[in-house]
């Protein structure tokens, strides 16, 4: 075709809600054109792009024995019930009703449609294991919708569902999955890195995400790594050896006692002030988890991680307590004090999760829920509380040691491209889908899921593949 009959339209400067250079190079280019908040036309310089990424995918996922399929992508309430995630999913959830008032929702993922088209199919062991795939656009209704086609609301995705009988089976398809995924993303021109990473809403007890890395600003997770093993993990994931926090020999507190410590409403303030080491401090955070209030305990030098602590509560949605719902937990529990002096104490009905870096602690200081006053070398036991939940909700810090080899930790930023789970029997209980063993006896499938973002690679590889002139694809 003559570039004078070509389909696209060029600008000529950046959108100006571009935050990302994929964002930026791809609209100015004439590849993608934005239709509504994170959702966008692929004009046909973009759809020959999609299309080699997905013939890379088909290759290599029919190389690795999967079958390629194609299902709804309105899928029916009912299914959704059955998995226990029509509440459990969330906002993304896109929910509509069709004319006659049935529920329904726009797919953000496949796992409930599959396992039932699974069930009504694979009936006998002799039919397993198999995995299924399909390439096709997906609806999460995020909140942010940003950097362009990286984090969209409308999308193209390959997801895949294994289907076997035993862990070991399950185990042997991941690896196989996991080859496949690396020949991909190395055929496309990108250096990714397996990671450990958090399951979220899918589910699973087992999951690794594929991340490109990149030093640009659309870098989306810190991803965590060793040079001397192949330990790597995202950041909501990463783990690492911490040694006991040194206070170089001195004892500060000499008795547990309750003392004035005036306008100190942060940890900067209050250690300036008693003249000690953070790591002396234990932190009081309050955080709002499926609406109802969380307190998380930490050493004072060290940070939450937001989803660790929502894993460690079992919720599906997490964010800071304001200052407002702060002061309305110690008003229930019959304290009067501004937010920054608020501490476990007499908060023995709340859920309070305490980080590891706490079981080391002695002789720290800690509020009371008493404006202007901390109780200084205290102990756990003057905590006043029946049991403390322990879980790591630490955010893990670049020079921590390895938890495989203890070498000092590195960072840097990854976009996630693709992930993998080891799903178990997550959807196959609840949804009754089950085979006949060789006993003829009914199991449940022990499940797997794969997914790759198709639209997210090709904007990764911008990302990746770039210069002042504009996009360099090698595809």
């Amino acid at each position: 075709m003559k570039m004078s009959k070509l389909f696209v339209q060029t600008m000529r400067e950046f959108p100006s809600d571009a935050e990302v250079v994929s964002h930026k190079m791809l609209a100015r280019a004439g590849y993608i054109k934005k239709l509504t908040s994170g959702v966008y036309n692929y004009m046909p310089l973009m759809w020959r792009v999609l299309k080699k990424v997905e013939n890379i995918i088909r290759d290599e996922m029919d190389k690795a024995g999967a079958q390629e399929l194609l299902m709804p992508f309105v899928q029916p309430k009912e299914l959704w019930i059955e998995s226990g995630r029509w509440e459990a999913y969330g906002k993304e959830l896109m929910r509509l009703k069709d004319r006659h008032n049935r529920e329904m929702c726009l797919g953000p993922t496949h796992e409930e449609i599959i396992t039932a088209l699974a069930r009504d199919v694979l009936k006998s062991y002799k039919q397993l294991p198999t995995n299924l795939y399909q390439i096709q656009s997906k609806f999460r209704d995020e909140v942010r919708p940003r950097f362009g086609l990286l984090r969209g609301r409308e999308f193209i995705m390959k997801d895949a569902y294994s289907f076997g009988t035993s862990q070991e089976e399950l185990e042997k398809e991941y690896e196989n999955m996991s080859q496949a995924y690396k020949n991909i993303f190395n055929r496309c021109g990108l250096d990714t890195k397996m990671v450990q990473s958090d399951s979220g809403a899918i589910g699973g007890s087992v999951s690794h995400e594929f991340m490109v890395i990149t030093d640009t600003d659309a870098g989306e997770n810190d991803v965590f790594y060793c040079d001397d093993c192949d330990y790597s993990a995202n950041s909501n994931h990463a783990i690492s050896k911490l040694p006991s926090a040194v206070v170089d020999g001195k004892e500060y507190f000499s008795k547990c006692e309750i003392i004035d410590t005036p306008n100190t409403h942060s940890i900067e303030e209050l250690s300036a002030f008693l003249k000690i080491p953070s790591t002396l401090i234990l932190k009081s955070l309050v955080y709002i988890v499926d609406k109802k209030p969380v307190m998380a305990l930490i050493r004072a030098d060290k940070t939450v991680e937001e989803t660790k602590l929502m894993n460690a509560v079992g919720g599906m949605d997490i964010r800071i307590a304001t200052s407002a719902e702060i002061q309305e937990v110690m008003e229930q529990h019959g304290f009067d004090a501004i937010p920054g002096f608020i501490g476990p104490k007499g908060m023995s009905d709340l859920t309070i999760i305490a980080d590891e870096t706490v079981k080391e602690m002695k002789n720290f200081v800690v509020g009371i829920n008493k404006t202007d006053v901390h109780q200084v070398g205290a102990n756990l036991n003057d905590l006043g509380l029946d049991e403390i939940k322990y879980a790591d909700i630490r955010l893990v810090e670049a020079g921590e040691l390895c938890p495989q080899c203890g070498k000092p930790l590195k960072v840097t930023r990854g976009i996630e491209v693709g992930n993998i789970f080891q799903l178990g029997t997550k959807y196959s209980k609840p949804m009754n889908a089950t085979y006949l063993d060789t006993d003829g006896k009914a199991k449940p499938y022990i499940m797997g899921c794969y997914g790759i973002g198709v639209t997210r690679t090709a904007a990764a590889a911008v990302e990746a593949h770039h210069d002042d002139w504009g996009i360099k694809y090698t595809m």
